[in-house]
């Protein structure tokens, strides 16, 4: 990964492993070889997204900690970018957009409803937001965190959201928050996740996200968990219909009114047995 904007000298790589065994050893070190900066190998061999970011957080050495997921990939200019609109703003995380990008040739069902759903879209000029966003493709002050080492929540292991909890906290604590939108990234999903029905299951667990996030507070935001709910019910309701005669019309957006079906009942089903463990099976 090359960088312009930004002397090689105060950049550090955190590679971390979430492989039960350090199936990422071998690559990181011939990265470290050939790189221009300080490459840094962390294994965490205990499964769960929050227990990986935690370990890549207490490695960093840094004041400022960017964030890629795995199937990220950043231009020469994507931290140079999140750097000046940090500074620019006096922001305590900044985020930038994702273009989600499926192979291309063959035959992909719902292509233009997958490569929207695996993108991130914002502001068109660089701005203080009230929003955040997820983690990957973000840019954050140590000094903002919750906690400088271990600031995901452990809870959020297997079902994911533990950056909406890490940034709902911050948002709490008063944390100033600013969009980058030439601090952009492409996303490449992995093969199997390009499925509508993966992508549903994942809308759906990305609608219990305000929903939990209210339980979650301390104490719990009880009036938002309702409000929350009621809003899950009429969208499921009206893009369920929505959705129905779409798919019976076969028309080409009709994975979009599902998604957004889906989303709604996530805010409505936010508990227990309703959630679904999308991380830690083996490897994250």
């Amino acid at each position: 990964m090359s960088q312009t904007g930004v002397d090689p000298a105060e950049i550090e790589l955190i590679i971390a492993d979430n492989d039960k065994n350090p199936s990422a050893r071998e690559q990181a070190g011939a990265l470290a070889a050939e790189a221009p900066f300080a490459v840094i190998y962390v294994h965490e061999p205990r499964a769960g997204v929050a227990n990986v970011r935690n370990a890549a957080v207490a490695a960093a050495r840094g004041e400022l900690i960017a964030f890629l997921d795995d199937d990220e990939e950043a231009p020469a200019l994507w931290l140079s970018e999140l750097m000046a609109v940090l500074s620019r703003f006096k922001a305590d995380a900044v985020f930038g957009p994702v273009r989600g990008r499926a192979p291309a040739g063959g035959a992909l069902t719902h292509r233009a409803y997958l490569e929207r759903f695996f993108s991130r879209e914002g502001p068109g000029e660089a701005q203080v937001i009230a929003a955040y966003y997820g983690c990957g493709n973000s840019l954050v002050r140590r000094a903002a965190l919750p906690d400088s080492l271990r600031p995901f929540s452990s809870a959020r292991n297997h079902i994911g959201g533990e950056d909406d909890l890490l940034f709902g906290a911050m948002a709490a604590a008063g944390a100033r928050f600013a969009w980058a939108p030439a601090a952009w990234v492409w996303e490449d999903p992995a093969p199997e996740r390009l499925t509508l029905r993966y992508a549903i299951a994942r809308a759906f667990a990305y609608g219990q996200g305000p929903t939990s996030a209210s339980a979650a507070a301390s104490p719990p935001d009880w009036i938002g968990v309702a409000r929350w709910m009621a809003v899950g019910s009429v969208q499921a309701l009206v893009y369920g219909v929505v959705a129905a005669a779409k798919w019976a019309l076969g028309s080409p957006d009709r994975a979009l009114a599902l998604d957004k079906a889906a989303r709604g009942l996530g805010k409505l089903c936010w508990f227990g047995p309703f959630k679904i463990s999308f991380y830690g099976r083996g490897a994250a």
